[in-house]
């Protein structure tokens, strides 16, 4: 539920500082190349923002060769991110032209930490001096926004920054959230781009951050002051530009004394090991939905199992393999029941046509012939039932996770994100999104149903019968651009499932 947006009044914060002198003066905005192992920043002077940023270890696609990962997606000269000082919220950007400590900061492997100092003054007297501090092994940014007020007068305002970007027009994982979030009072936040279009999202509260989330991606930012008061908007731009304000409670600096603002950045991967590291509770913008509880841990399974193997394709084998094994007992069980179930249909099939005109003299006398023979009619259902939050659990995670984009498994599985095509087919085949080719995998996990359904006891109910033929050949036409990790986890539980079904019908013969 959004709440209402208080007008607090202005606090005076006292601290003085000196200001620590930056570089050279430049008439005209110049751009900053920043590096590290990690990313390639263009950081620039008109208002000490950051205006693009690619990650070196994230491609487009899984081609080796394809271009970097692009976090900034702004048009029309809209920077990715700024922090400001103003006296009211404002559409423009800071065009402020700062100065800067250098024109280039190259961090190798193993490296110190090094600063890049933005400072400029204000037309009303108000030094601002933005740091930098940049990691070569990390990707949170650590930023100190220093006001000093020169003049003799107070000036009164409120520090505001934004984070602007243009979300793609289809969303590339199955399962993931692309939009605007936050973290209020402990709580996480999203606003999807459909209801921004809407109207603006208001908030106010405790923020723990910011961020734009995209597939795969996260562009966040952190105050470490966690204002009580602080405010948030969001809203989408005619341009189709997505922007995430946050604004800090207004603030009164006096004559001749200065004010600090710090705050972390974090642009880079959704990748739960990343956003634990940065220890801002950014992991909670990984959310799996009500599944969340299950889904984590089995995350956790499946990175684990990977250390080892080094192959998530070969992981989510032995993950699923896991998942049968403590499940076991509860399908046995299942299998056994409608086993059971099936040698009394002929006995239940006569009970439905000697009452069929009388519906509840038939539900007595069947329930008569499950106390006699001993059959639980839910006995089938119930074991299944409670596996059903881990599957769903899988499917979130092998939908969503980055772990699995552009992972290769075998053969013509190079991305384990993506369906599955073999060879590349000119032709447009139904039901099937771009690119067109043959779903090898989805084939096998269809005709693998196939199979089971074969092997499972008929239901008595000829409608019923009738529908659970038509599942095959519905899940095969609903996988088919399924991403090939959850083809792949559905068919090898397929084929365990066939197994055990073998094994207790080879059992009771």
């Amino acid at each position: 539920m959004e709440k209402a947006v208080p007008q607090p009044q202005p606090t005076v914060l006292q601290e003085k500082q000196e200001p620590t002198p930056a570089g050279p003066v430049f008439e005209e905005e110049k751009e900053i190349l920043v590096e590290t192992p990690l990313y390639k920043a263009i950081f620039s002077t008109a208002g000490a923002s950051i205006k693009s940023y690619k990650l070196k270890n994230y491609r487009e696609t899984a081609d080796p060769h394809s271009p970097l990962v692009e976090l900034a997606t702004t048009q029309d000269g809209q920077n990715l991110l700024e922090i400001t000082f103003e006296s009211q919220l404002s559409e423009n950007p800071d065009g402020t032209l700062y100065q800067v400590s250098d024109q280039a900061l190259i961090l190798d492997p193993g490296a110190s930490p090094r600063d890049l100092t933005f400072q400029a003054v204000t037309s009303n007297g108000l030094s601002i001096q933005k740091t930098y501090r940049i990691h070569p092994d990390k990707y949170p940014i650590d930023v100190l926004v220093s006001l000093s007020n020169q003049t003799e007068k107070n000036i009164e305002g409120h520090i505001q920054a934004f984070i602007a970007n243009l979300p793609p027009e289809k969303k590339k994982s199955y399962y993931s959230f692309a939009g605007l979030s936050l973290l209020l009072n402990d709580e996480l936040e999203e606003i999807k781009p459909k209801d921004l279009k809407k109207e603006e999202k208001r908030f106010t509260g405790q923020i723990g951050w910011i961020a734009y989330e995209e597939d795969y991606f996260l562009t966040a930012l952190v105050p470490e002051d966690q204002e009580e008061e602080a405010r948030f908007l969001g809203r989408a731009l005619p341009s189709g530009i997505l922007k995430a304000t946050y604004l800090a409670p207004p603030v009164a600096l006096p004559a001749q004394n200065q004010l600090n603002a710090r705050f972390t950045l974090y642009l880079g991967p959704r990748d739960l090991t990343f956003l634990k590291q940065a220890d801002k509770k950014l992991d909670l913008a990984i959310d799996f939905g009500w599944t969340d509880i299950i889904a984590k841990p089995l995350l956790y399974a499946l990175r684990f199992f990977n250390q080892y193997v080094h192959n998530y394709g070969v992981s989510i084998i032995i993950l699923t393999l896991l998942i049968k094994i403590l499940f076991w007992p509860l399908t046995h069980k299942s299998y056994k029941s409608m086993k059971e179930m099936q040698k009394i249909q002929p006995l239940m099939a006569k009970l439905r046509e000697k009452y069929k005109n009388n519906k509840e003299q038939m539900n007595k006398e069947l329930m008569n012939l499950y106390k006699t023979y001993k059959v639980n009619p839910m006995g089938g259902c119930l074991p299944m039932v409670i596996q059903i939050p881990v599957f769903f659990a899988l499917f979130r995670i092998l939908g969503s996770s980055i772990e699995l984009r552009h992972a290769p498994f075998m053969l013509w599985i190079n991305d384990l994100s993506a369906p599955d095509r073999l060879f590349s087919l000119p032709f447009k085949i139904p039901f099937m999104s771009p690119p067109y080719g043959i779903p090898v995998l989805t084939l096998l996990m269809g005709l693998s149903m196939l199979v089971q359904q074969k092997m499972t006891p008929t239901p008595g109910d000829p409608t019923q019968a009738k529908i659970m033929m038509l599942l095959p050949i519905v899940f095969t036409v609903m996988f088919i651009n399924f991403p090939s990790g959850l083809v792949l986890y559905w068919l090898v539980n397929n084929i365990l499932s066939i197994g055990q079904q073998y094994r207790i019908i080879k059992k009771s013969a």
